[in-house]
């Protein structure tokens, strides 16, 4: 549910935009940063931290502790790698809607109208993936359907012919729905690490993940230029199929965390 509700904001900022000039939008978003920040103020750390913050031989936070040992940086890149369909779908296919929909013989497909169907798709997949790994008492089994999903999603979207603009709008909401793990996602990232590291993993994680959409990118943009391929849907099944098999093949070596009990620290 905190995921879909923060995923709503895109949808928000798109009805928002449809109605009100975009000082209005700036307005509001600002004000709805500022609430967060204010309610974030609010929240209290966990139990198990406050006993680690007791015990002044911990260390706590050392970021560059991921990187001196290998078994946790193994875990760290491993968390992060499975990360890349994300950003590949929302930052490649979603984000360049408009120029895939020419290239596809369609005209008038809007960036907007992408993301609101995109995000869509991400709220109710978000909110499955959480509910569906509750009941399958996994994580990484809810990482294998969703992973699956996603290379499907992205086949019908770059081989699907679309007659219409809500055909293709439709895709864009499959691929929202296929992506939707980013909860699933997050938590892997923390339950995969002690105390001392859990909330740094948690943040690091998601923004590390972020930042790959610029070597995604730039591969994207040199395989569509002349010197690439000179086309962008067959830049785009080059890109997605390296990201989702960098994707599998991460989590194929990773250790199911469920039934974990987070209650220990890791030693540096």
């Amino acid at each position: 549910l905190v995921a879909s509700i923060g995923l709503s904001g895109a949808l928000l900022a798109w009805v928002v935009d449809q109605f009100f000039p975009w000082r209005t939008c700036y307005f509001v978003g600002g004000g709805l940063g500022l609430l967060l920040l204010l309610l974030r103020i609010s929240v209290s750390e966990s139990g198990m931290f406050r006993e680690v913050q007791q015990s002044k031989h911990i260390s706590r936070g050392n970021f560059l502790s991921l990187f001196t040992d290998w078994n946790r940086f193994n875990r760290f890149v491993r968390c992060l790698l499975i990360g890349f369909p994300t950003w590949y779908v929302v930052g490649v296919l979603i984000t360049l809607a408009p120029e895939f929909g020419r290239a596809k013989g369609l005209e008038g497909i809007t960036g907007g109208h992408a993301i609101a169907a995109c995000y869509t798709g991400l709220i109710l997949g978000d909110i499955a993936s959480g509910l569906l790994s509750q009941y399958l008492r996994s994580r990484l089994k809810v990482m294998w359907i969703f992973l699956t999903l996603d290379t499907l999603a992205v086949a019908y979207y770059l081989a699907g012919g679309f007659s219409t603009a809500a055909s293709f709008y439709f895709a864009h909401f499959l691929l929202g729905i296929s992506v939707g793990f980013w909860v699933i996602f997050v938590t892997i990232g923390a339950e995969q690490f002690g105390t001392n590291l859990r909330a740094t993993v948690a943040t690091s994680v998601p923004n590390f993940a972020r930042g790959m959409l610029v070597p995604i990118g730039a591969s994207f943009k040199w395989l569509k230029s002349p010197a690439g391929t000179g086309d962008i849907v067959t830049a785009a099944w080059i890109v997605g199929a390296v990201c989702i098999a960098i994707a599998f093949a991460a989590l194929a070596g990773m250790k199911e965390t469920f039934h974990e009990d987070l209650n220990y620290v890791e030693t540096i």
